[in-house]
């Protein structure tokens, strides 16, 4: 590897991404998840010397090498153009760091430059990257969301207070958030009674998804209806879910009408 050139220009950006260490360092060590948010066609080889190759969606090609992988804490790379401005492959270094966070992962960019024009150039684009980093990440722990959200709904039917928080329990974290206009509750233990008086004041009540699920940065909305014991339509509504660094429900918020 070349030496590298002096760098005293730089920007930094961090954000807070609510998964685990792990699955965040797994997109620059897996090709296809690396591609994932950079876009087709892009490659890493993870250890020092590897290359590092991105085909962005509208054809311009970067490139560098990988200088320094500890997992799952730090990646250091080389950066540079094949196609296009403002700099050649090898000019610029990227340093990531992933450090716990208590919400899951707070990633630190530091991009070094041997020029101010390009670091400039670069503010609105890792800004731009990073959010889709954050996106592709949470796409993982959202996966399955339409049979998460089923399984949080058929809870509420369940009149078998065991059977129901096992299934409480597989999505959702123990102390998760619940409220509505009728609710403001915390902890599986508050609310796996609450649900038992709600069967018993509106007997044979259940809540039925109403189209897929729509989800973002770990945020999911689905909308649903009541239906009565007579299967007729008691009412409808959104939810609001968040998920926890472990993909599980956090807190659901309720609307009716």
């Amino acid at each position: 590897m070349n030496a590298m050139p002096d760098l005293p220009h730089k920007l930094d950006r961090t954000i807070v991404i609510r998964a685990r260490r792990d699955l965040v360092f797994s997109f620059f060590t897996d090709s296809s998840r690396w591609a994932s948010w950079w876009g087709p066609g892009s490659t890493v080889d993870p250890k020092p010397g590897g290359r590092v190759y991105i085909r962005h969606p509208n054809g311009i090609e970067a490139s560098g090498q990988m200088v320094e992988l500890v997992r799952p804490e730090r990646v250091v790379f080389t950066y540079g153009f094949e196609s296009g401005k403002p700099m050649p492959p090898g000019a610029s270094l990227v340093t990531i760091r992933l450090d716990a966070h208590d919400q899951g992962t707070y990633l630190q960019l530091t991009h070094e430059f041997a020029e101010a024009i390009p670091r400039d150039e670069h503010v609105q684009g890792w800004r731009f990257q990073l959010s889709l980093f954050t996106n592709v990440v949470m796409n993982i722990l959202g996966a399955g969301a339409n049979d998460k959200v089923d399984t949080w709904f058929r809870a509420w039917a369940e009149p078998d207070e065991k059977r129901r928080m096992t299934s409480l329990s597989s999505i959702a974290a123990d102390d998760v958030r619940f409220g509505d206009r009728f609710s403001w509750l915390q902890g599986l233990n508050d609310l796996s009674p609450h649900i038992t008086a709600a069967q018993r004041f509106m007997p044979g009540m259940r809540i039925e998804r109403r189209g897929d699920v729509r989800q973002c940065l770990g945020t999911l909305l689905t909308d649903w209806v009541a239906l009565g014991a007579d299967g007729k339509e008691q009412g409808k509504g959104t939810n609001v879910f968040t998920l926890d660094a472990d993909g599980k429900i956090q807190s659901v918020t309720g609307f009716w009408g």
